[in-house]
């Protein structure tokens, strides 16, 4: 299977189960679960559906491009950061072990380097499109 068409299943996945968790939590666990553990479940499901909207897009320009050195790593590590930040964050309201918290840094390093990864292939787009002037 190719790269970018397991990265649209990946992403579209992420995607849903992120509507999934968020429907989940506000209506079966609003009354199981505290403020905090529902805002961190909040905060899991909106850094989980930016980073899967993503990877969906990066699917997509990898169809388009399929050299576009960069994109693929972005990619993946768009979906590291998706579980272990968004992942320990939801671990963490379910099961109030906080221990596991040290690991949400992690996972927002993962989503900066794959913002980083995008910055450096946006930088180097003269070889995937040519040294063409705007026109």
């Amino acid at each position: 299977m190719k790269s970018n068409k397991i990265l649209l299943i990946i992403g579209a996945s992420l995607a849903a189960l992120s509507v999934l968790i968020g429907a989940f939590a506000s209506h079966a666990l609003k009354t199981r679960l505290s403020e905090q553990a529902l805002g961190w479940i909040a905060t899991g499901v909106q850094y989980q559906m930016f980073h899967a909207l993503m990877i969906l897009i990066l699917a997509f320009a990898l169809k388009q491009w399929p050299n576009w050195a960069g994109l693929k790593a972005a990619a993946y590590s768009f979906i590291m950061g998706i579980l272990m930040f968004s992942g320990s964050l939801y671990f963490m309201a379910l099961t109030d072990i906080r221990t596991l918290g040290i690991i949400t840094p992690i996972g927002g390093l993962a989503f900066l380097g794959g913002w980083g990864l995008l910055i450096w292939a946006a930088c180097a787009v003269d070889t995937v499109f040519g040294n063409q002037d705007d026109r």
